[in-house]
């Protein structure tokens, strides 16, 4: 009698439990006829939005977004940092280009590590030490100038006018700002202009006159106005003052580099990702082979018998990037092998989805923290039919923290993505091997993974996310809900996301609506369950089956905005 009570107890409690769970309600994203944007401002959507209208295409409102993104999303839409784009051209054209911050030519492969060979804390993420070589002016002046059409100063005008004469802040910027107080302080001063004695708020207003005078610099002499002249000059002062290693050589020295983009097939679709340095093409296109030989749909949406089975890919997956992953112009990495189906068939072999499979049984290692990052991606779809999918980064939210005097930009702290010591997670969890090492002028590993969908020789979707680790499961997933569910863009990115990357042994999900009894069936398969916040901040595209435009755009999670016509 006591064992009925008690079951009956159990189910009781379940079916309340259940009764509280409402499903995310279904939504349709902006429309466009001819053109669609989604970035992570709505100042910097609206300004490329309108260099579309005024005749410019995908790549003219490219740059015109990434540098209001400067302004309006100094946290990760900076000139400060790196990135990667791929671009689709109407005529079927495929690209990519690499503007991946690189190590300074004064970097050490130890140069994290004590007199015992320990990794020091913080001084690859916080401070001069912790910036390399910024990459995103050089990559956005030559993407724009392999394929653009309106001239720079046109373009660039705008930001520069949001810098000048200031703009109002959102809730999450001011949440933002008084979050990093303390950061500010220790890395620039008391001083420091973005300290306030009251926090700030909503509707406060911000400007950023430094950075309107950098900017001026770019639109009147083009590359040179950032790698040379006044503001280099800063950028080396600013290094000097702190101790760190960016010299005159390395900004004059550096160049973005085009890349041939990956490719690979999922349910009758081409997928076009980023290649090595980015890990994030190498890694989508793995997953989706997996989950290729299994009935997604069948299997329904963010049900116990998916994530798991995403869970299961994933680990195998970030096993073989902290493995074989690294720069391409310095290490040998296996793209071949492992987007081979053959290799892939089994590598996913010992899956089974009646229990979890221990992580160390898939690699040895330890790794024992994730935290969250910053970056930022902006999706652009133009009249002709050209497509954009871009994202850059300063690695954590404001990168090192430090703030270039008299330039008025953030630097990254890019250098964490390399493997301090290989074997050691960096601040996101992420373990790199050798083929991550620090090398002078060499490009540090990413998750960045822009990327964009055809669909009987035509674009189908453009999408990417920041996220860090989570970049790659974030893209996976979306991908997946388009294709394997049937959602819309907007759908596909307001649905709960998951995350794991064979260590931690654990799965991320997040703290929105999903069904209770998913959780005790992961629970019973062997799972550890992880609550996080919010992971990623989707900036995508997708042609719907009528021709129209819907853009996706993270609001829920972010700032995020995305507008058509």
């Amino acid at each position: 009698m006591k064992l009925i009570r008690l079951t009956f107890l159990v189910l009781l409690l379940s079916c309340q439990v259940q009764s509280n769970y409402q499903p995310i309600p279904s939504e349709t994203g902006p429309l466009g006829e001819q053109a669609m944007i989604s970035s992570a401002h709505p100042l910097a959507t609206k300004i490329g939005v309108d260099v579309l209208k005024n005749g410019g295409n995908a790549f003219d409102a490219a740059l015109a977004v990434k540098f209001a993104l400067a302004v309006v999303f100094p946290r990760a839409g900076n000139i400060g940092g790196g990135g990667f784009a791929v671009y689709r051209m109407s005529d079927g054209t495929i690209g990519s280009l690499d503007f991946r911050e690189k190590a300074p030519g004064a970097a050490r492969r130890d140069m994290y590590q004590d007199e015992n060979g320990e990794v020091i804390p913080d001084i690859s993420t916080t401070g001069h030490l912790a910036a390399g070589i910024p990459g995103s002016v050089d990559g956005i002046l030559k993407l724009h100038a392999a394929h653009g059409t309106k001239p720079l100063n046109e373009l660039i005008q705008p930001a520069i006018n949001l810098a000048y004469y200031g703009f109002t802040i959102t809730q999450d910027q001011a949440d933002e700002f008084n979050e990093k107080r303390e950061d500010f302080i220790n890395v620039n001063g008391p001083d420091f202009f973005l300290v306030k004695n009251q926090p700030w708020q909503v509707n406060d207003t911000i400007k950023f006159t430094e950075l309107a005078g950098t900017l001026t610099q770019i639109r009147d002499r083009g590359r040179d106005g950032f790698y040379g002249g006044i503001v280099a000059d800063q950028i080396v002062k600013e290094m000097q003052r702190g101790g760190g290693l960016i010299s005159e050589d390395d900004l004059k020295n550096y160049s973005s580099k085009w890349r041939d983009p990956l490719t690979g097939s999922y349910r009758g679709h081409k997928i076009i990702s980023m290649p090595p340095p980015s890990s994030g093409g190498v890694a989508v296109l793995q997953l989706l082979q997996g989950a290729e030989q299994y009935d997604i749909a069948e299997m329904g949406h963010n049900s116990t018998k998916t994530i798991h089975l995403l869970t299961e890919l994933e680990r195998r997956v970030y096993a073989d990037r902290a493995t074989h992953l690294g720069d391409p112009d310095y290490f040998e990495v296996p793209v071949k092998m492992l987007l081979d189906p053959d290799y892939n068939k089994e590598r996913f072999s010992t899956i089974s989805l009646k229990k979890k499979t221990d992580s160390q049984e898939i690699k040895e290692g330890e790794v024992e923290v994730i935290e969250s990052v910053e970056t930022t991606h902006f999706s652009v779809i133009d009249p002709e039919g050209n497509a954009v999918s871009l994202t850059t980064t300063l690695n954590s939210f404001f990168g090192c923290k430090v703030y270039v005097k008299g330039a008025g930009f953030f630097l990254n702290n890019e250098m964490d993505d390399f493997s301090a010591k290989p074997g050691v997670p960096n601040q996101f969890g992420l373990v790199g091997g050798e083929a991550n090492a620090i090398v002078p002028e060499k490009r540090m590993l990413s998750s960045m993974t822009p990327t964009i969908v055809e669909k009987d020789g035509k674009v189908k979707m453009v999408v990417g996310t920041p996220g860090g680790a989570t970049i790659i499961t974030s893209v996976f997933q979306v991908i997946m809900n388009v294709i394997d569910h049937g959602m819309g863009m907007q759908d596909a990115v307001n649905a709960t996301r998951t995350h794991s990357q064979w260590l931690p042994d654990r799965i991320l999900i997040e703290e929105r609506p999903i069904d209770p009894n998913t959780l005790k069936g992961l629970e019973k398969l062997g799972h550890k369950i992880e609550p996080r916040k919010s992971m990623g901040r989707m900036g995508c595209i997708l042609i719907r089956e009528d021709g129209k435009l819907e853009g996706g755009a993270d609001y829920t999670r972010g700032d995020n905005y995305a507008e058509g016509f």
